[in-house]
């Protein structure tokens, strides 16, 4: 099954973001390298969300993964919500429709 983070992200969050990029990256590539976490990104014009596509039986790993992130720990995330997304075409659907 598919889950996507979606994160609210604050008014100023390109600005503030430098101080702790690092540290979320690093978080990140730890979630890919156990193949939990397969993209994630901001939105742009403007940055006002980001989402991060994981891939699991459960949303714990996503859950996990904001719980431990520095945006989140450091304001700026405003919000995060981990949903179900049942991907049913392409290459990588985990319920595929044929």
């Amino acid at each position: 099954m598919h889950y996507l983070l979606i994160y609210d992200l604050c008014d100023d969050y390109l600005e503030r973001r430098a101080s702790w990029r690092d540290e979320h990256l690093k978080l990140a590539r730890a979630a890919v390298a156990r193949g939990e976490l397969q993209l994630g990104g901001a939105l742009v014009e403007p940055a006002d969300n980001a989402i991060l596509l994981f891939e699991g039986d459960s949303p714990a790993a996503a859950e996990a993964f904001a719980n431990a992130d520095p945006y989140v720990r450091e304001g700026l995330v405003t919000r995060w919500r981990a949903r179900g997304w049942m991907t049913v075409v392409g290459e990588h659907a985990a319920n595929p429709v044929t």
